[in-house]
């Protein structure tokens, strides 16, 4: 206890104290959740401390403006706030802090800590929304990224800066995929934005990977489902600015999102606030735009050498993958592994479905023998899968297709290279390995 309070000290002396007036205002209309402040003229995005009926100051964020008044939203919960009451500018408009001692923390979407551990000390600012690069400063890509799953680095395998989605539908199995990686990736950083999911999921995944040799090289920035949205917002793009601080170092990050349609449903509920027009399906353009926006925050830097490897999962609502995110997801996306909930049933984990994913820089970033023998195995997989419904009410035929053939012959080699158990890792070498030996034993009986 006593080192953390000398830790504070030196922190609270080394801090510039901002000498010059405070800005100030005024609470004059609260409706709906939007809180209209006069005399406080603030960028959108910058955060203003309101103090309510007990003399306790609530942050809350500028969305928005309307005849010289700001309009804000509280960013935590509902507070009792009274007409007139005071709000003065809180913190440096348009950045967050970052910084090293981030590393092994669990903070929120305002960099606070959610670990139980000491305050971080945090000199460093980066722009919240990002600063935006020229196409051509983006490096492209060229290295293959080991995710640890074998039948992602086989057969849709990633790139180093590459974007990838993982579509699925709700229980199917996307955040035990998406824990596996996080925990068994290979990256100098990684960053998980855990976005709008459950408390309870929140807690356990900081429990299982904030612990043993890893936990100084991860990140996590959480805010769960009961959070306001403008703060689930925030805590997206916080995670993006965290990644691009550790880009700028020349370290290659892998930036986890999950998920990319909470974001979206965050996005809608402000844009609604703000009386903007549902457009597909009751998203506004500006809430799919905000997607947009941070999927291309990812990417390799030709400055400093650094990556983002971004994986973002998107929730298929009722398991429609024609759903407005899905959608604009896969079109900005580099690539998408489907999760089948067909798949799921049967146990089959991880619930891949091959024939439905693809990874646009596989074949940038393989030998044309790894890439020969993935295109043979999902052709095998894709027949096998077309036909299940044929094979099972007994209806075909051995010796009508060829290829159907040997896909049923060699239907246990495939599925056993498919599956693989929850928290085993299989690096990029073992699954180039299995895939060419697998390969090759299909090719001797064909």
């Amino acid at each position: 206890m006593l080192a953390e309070l000398q830790i504070e000290l030196a922190r609270m002396r080394s801090a510039a104290v901002a000498t010059g007036p405070v800005p100030s205002g005024r609470v004059v209309a609260c409706e709906g959740g939007l809180i209209e402040v006069s005399g406080l003229a603030l960028p959108i995005g910058s955060l203003g401390a309101i103090e309510d009926e007990t003399g306790h100051e609530a942050l809350a964020e500028v969305i928005g403006f309307r005849s010289g008044h700001s309009l804000m939203m509280l960013l935590g919960d509902t507070q009792l706030l009274r007409p007139r009451a005071k709000v003065r500018a809180v913190g440096s408009p348009g950045s967050v802090r970052v910084g090293a001692a981030l590393l092994g923390r669990a903070v929120d979407g305002l960099g606070n800590p959610i670990d139980g551990g000491p305050p971080l000390d945090l000199a460093q600012r980066w722009p919240l929304g990002g600063s935006r690069e020229g196409a051509l400063e983006r490096a492209p890509v060229r290295e293959p990224f080991d995710c640890g799953v074998r039948a992602i680095n086989a057969l849709a395998t990633m790139g180093i800066g590459q974007r990838l989605g993982v579509i699925a539908g709700s229980g199917v199995g996307k955040s035990v995929l998406i824990d596996t990686i996080a925990g068994h990736a290979v990256a100098d950083v990684t960053v998980v934005a855990l976005i709008g999911e459950r408390a309870r999921e929140v807690s356990d995944f900081v429990a299982r990977h904030m612990v043993g040799a890893r936990r100084g090289r991860m990140v996590v920035v959480a805010v769960p489902a009961d959070h306001a949205p403008n703060l689930r917002l925030r805590a997206a793009q916080y995670a993006c600015a965290i990644s691009e601080h550790f880009r700028s170092q020349g370290k290659r990050v892998l930036l986890i999102l999950d998920s990319l349609t909470r974001v979206a449903h965050a996005a809608r509920e402000l844009a609604l606030l703000l009386g903007e027009p549902g457009a597909a399906r009751g998203y506004p353009p500006s809430a799919l735009a905000a997607v947009t926006r941070l999927v291309e925050r990812a990417g390799n830097s030709t400055r400093s050498g650094g990556a983002v490897t971004g994986l973002y999962t998107v929730l298929a609502d009722g398991d429609d993958t024609s759903d407005p995110v899905v959608d604009t997801a896969r079109a900005i996306l580099d690539g998408h592994i489907v999760l089948s909930r067909d798949l799921a049933q049967r146990g089959h984990y991880p619930a891949i479905d091959i024939p439905a994913s693809l990874s646009r820089v596989m074949t940038d970033v393989t030998g044309a023998e790894i890439g020969e023998a993935a295109r043979r195995l999902r052709a095998l997989i894709a027949a096998r899968e077309d036909n299940r419904d044929l094979v099972m009410m007994g209806a075909y035929r051995t010796g009508t297709d060829k290829v159907l053939d040997t896909a049923l012959a060699h239907s246990g080699q495939i599925d056993g290279f498919l599956q693989q158990p929850r928290g085993e890792s299989v690096s990029l070498a073992e699954s180039y390995a299995q895939l060419a030996a697998l390969s090759a034993g299909l090719g001797a009986s064909s």
